[in-house]
């Protein structure tokens, strides 16, 4: 994880904000502030929240252009990829785990044959994705269609969706979803 104290701290110096000052407005002991501004404790979503509320932005806006300490590369082997579903009936192996300020989840998705993500469901994101293996149907709200191989979607995912596999074999969609909410 990044370091966010010093970052914290230039923009608590910014605003020309003492650390009593702060710890009054956002209700975070001054301790625990001078902590934070120091790497020595890492704060909770809330208690962060409760001091960038206090300086007047939002945690959004706060880790945008944080830059990462940890080394990365833009290049991932298919070993690389990160397996964040059920490998047994639907596989979503990530790209770029450790990438610093990742702003979009790229995913190879792989649907054993009659892999259903089951009811529709929504995220505030969007996402596309193109089938590059077998036929996958997929219903956006109203709308389904049956895509397959060379087809593609692109949707509001907060419209409640589904995915389901409708070939005899595995199929495979590489898809993006922005910001990355699923």
């Amino acid at each position: 994880m990044p370091k966010i104290g010093s970052k914290l701290r230039e923009l608590r110096r910014r605003r020309n904000i003492s650390v009593r000052s702060l710890a009054e407005r956002s209700g975070v002991s001054h301790s625990a502030i001078s902590l934070i501004e120091r790497d020595q404790m890492s704060p909770s979503i809330n208690t962060l929240g409760a001091m960038l509320d206090a300086l007047g932005t939002t945690l959004t806006a706060f880790f945008s252009d944080l830059q990462s300490v940890f080394p990365y590369t833009p290049f991932y082997a298919a070993a690389d990829f990160v397996e964040i579903g059920k490998a047994e009936a639907i596989s979503y192996r990530m790209l770029g785990v450790n990438h610093p300020n990742r702003q979009m989840l790229v995913l190879r998705e792989t649907y054993s044959p009659g892999a259903d993500t089951g009811e529709t469901f929504s995220h505030s994101a969007q996402e596309a994705g193109i089938v590059s293996r077998g036929a996958v149907e997929v219903t956006v709200g109203e709308q389904t269609r049956t895509l397959r191989v060379g087809d593609g979607y692109y949707f509001d995912s907060r419209i409640p969706h589904r995915f389901r596999n409708v070939f005899e074999g595995e199929s495979e969609i590489l898809s993006a979803i922005t910001p990355p909410t699923y």
